[in-house]
């Protein structure tokens, strides 16, 4: 057994395999025993894959940047061959891809080697990870919270040793809020930087992308150089980037001028442990020679959350009809979670012209925002407005779900919509995330780096978000935050 495994990222890993030291099959022997171990407790693998790894690494890994380094992908959008992408629902569970998606064809093409799938909310829509079909994935810094969402089980995975890298996507903060909740590295890059190809045109509205959570900020370069590109048909094609994202983490930035702000956008209360987080994080930015100001690009809260979720129910409800229609069964509350089922209640009481008119805003929302960074390099924020809240805490409560089953049975969307429900949820929804949809919407980089640390050990991660098409900036202040306060030796016990 390689007893070392742990102590390495995917790129040391991917060295010691190339120089002799250690061999693949030994290092998928190492991540198969931790993911045995630990994954009882963390609910974070939800489909094992390790005979398929096995083959793959028998078959022969090639000559690629991360050639053996154990892989997990979250089971949403990113799409195996032969194996069911769950999307965190009972009737997907079963049904089997028919190839490879572009992205996966790539991270193969690296050498990562896929030993399994991950846990996530349906259809990815919550900020937690607690699907009925596979139930809650845990935090491995404390077993009662959760680990975000919607890229839970992978940030879990990852930030517990079974692997080094793990897929996750983004449509609203998914890869940055659980990176965050997990204490490691989550970039989301620049839209259309990662392809989505060919089984889905562009996720929720291309606001959601591909990519990958990871310990070290220079395994998650080194991943996008070896899968970014667009793919054939795709709505936001970007040029090719000239160099490589790996070289700028080990390239100090030029001295940046941040803006920092801790007020949320899109919520209204923000924790004391996360302010005094905020307000170290600034002091490192200082301290690293940077020019900081106090500044934000303006938000309309009320009316941008109001707009987003109209966009985010329009998105669920064609989920659960695309769903129905290809189980050939009616919509039924019973085959979805509350929360997604509700969702798309309300996507059903919406009009096409509430749909369009929502676009419309959020699209010049979007050239505002991107206006402020005419004057700033970077802009700082918390990723969360609290700790990781305990599992179950933002459920719906048994009067809802029964509220919700009753009203999905009599058509109750456009009753929801009546009511003020949804403006309700709209508040509700980005009190616990008021800061990462924004950027969703702009198609801006951004990343969550792991700065801080409450008193009780809990992680507490920073937003920083780059001008478009600015990862290589974002890279290069990671890897200087990453050596000024290395993370790396914080591990979870368990």
């Amino acid at each position: 057994m390689f007893e070392d495994y742990g102590n390495h990222d995917g790129m040391g890993l991917a060295e010691l395999i190339r120089r002799g030291q250690v061999s693949a099959a030994e290092v998928l022997e190492a991540a198969i025993a931790r993911i045995e171990q630990v994954n009882p407790q963390l609910n974070a693998v939800i489909r094992p894959l390790f005979e398929d790894a096995q083959r793959q690494v028998d078959v022969g890994i090639g000559d690629g940047p991360l050639a053996g380094v154990p892989f997990l992908i979250k089971d949403l959008l990113a799409q195996v061959d032969g194996v069911p992408t769950g999307n965190g629902n009972r009737l997907w569970a079963s049904r089997n891809a028919t190839g490879d998606s572009e992205l996966v064809r790539r991270w193969r093409a690296c050498g990562l080697v896929i030993a399994g799938k991950t846990n996530t909310p349906e259809f990815g829509l919550t900020p937690y990870t607690e699907p009925g079909a596979n139930g809650p994935a845990r935090n491995p810094w404390d077993l009662a919270r959760t680990p975000g969402g919607s890229s839970g089980g992978s940030a879990a995975a990852v930030a517990s040793g079974m692997v080094p890298i793990a897929s996750g996507g983004d449509g609203g903060g998914s890869i940055r809020i659980p990176a965050s909740a997990c204490g490691i590295f989550g970039m989301k890059p620049t839209r259309g930087r990662t392809p989505a190809g060919p089984f889905i045109g562009e996720a929720w509205s291309g606001f959601a992308g591909e990519h990958v959570l990871t310990r070290s900020v220079r395994d998650s370069a080194a991943v996008l150089d070896a899968t970014h590109g667009p793919d054939r048909g795709s709505p936001h094609p970007l040029p090719l980037h000239e160099g490589r994202f790996l070289d700028a983490v080990h390239r100090a930035p030029a001295k940046l001028r941040i803006a920092v702000s801790r007020e949320p956008m899109l919520g209204r209360a923000v924790a004391p442990e996360v302010i005094a987080a905020f307000d170290e994080a600034v002091a490192l930015l200082i301290e690293l020679g940077h020019e900081v100001i106090e500044a934000a690009p303006p938000v309309e809260r009320e009316a941008f959350s109001m707009a987003f979720l109209t966009a985010l129910a329009g998105e669920l409800r064609a989920d659960i009809e695309f769903t129905a229609k290809t189980f050939g069964v009616k919509i039924r509350p019973r085959d979805y979670d509350a929360s997604t089922f509700g969702m798309g209640l309300l996507g059903e009481g919406f009009t096409a012209a509430d749909l369009i008119t929502a676009h419309r805003y959020l699209t010049l929302s979007a050239r505002s925002i991107l206006g402020f960074f005419d004057d700033v390099d970077v802009l700082m924020t918390p990723i969360l407005s609290s700790l990781p809240v305990k599992i179950g805490a933002l459920q719906p409560s048994a009067i809802e779900t029964k509220l919700l089953t009753v009203l999905g049975h009599v058509g109750g969307g456009r009753l929801l919509k009546k009511l003020g429900i949804a403006q309700q949820l709209a508040a509700q929804t980005f009190e616990f995330i008021p800061w990462t949809p924004v950027f969703n919407v702009t198609g801006q980089p951004a990343m969550s780096v792991p700065t801080g640390w409450s008193p009780e050990g809990l992680p507490i991660g920073m937003q920083f978000v780059g001008r478009f098409a600015d990862e290589d900036t974002l890279f290069s202040l990671a890897g200087q935050l990453e050596q000024a306060r290395p993370w790396k030796d914080k591990r979870p016990q368990l």
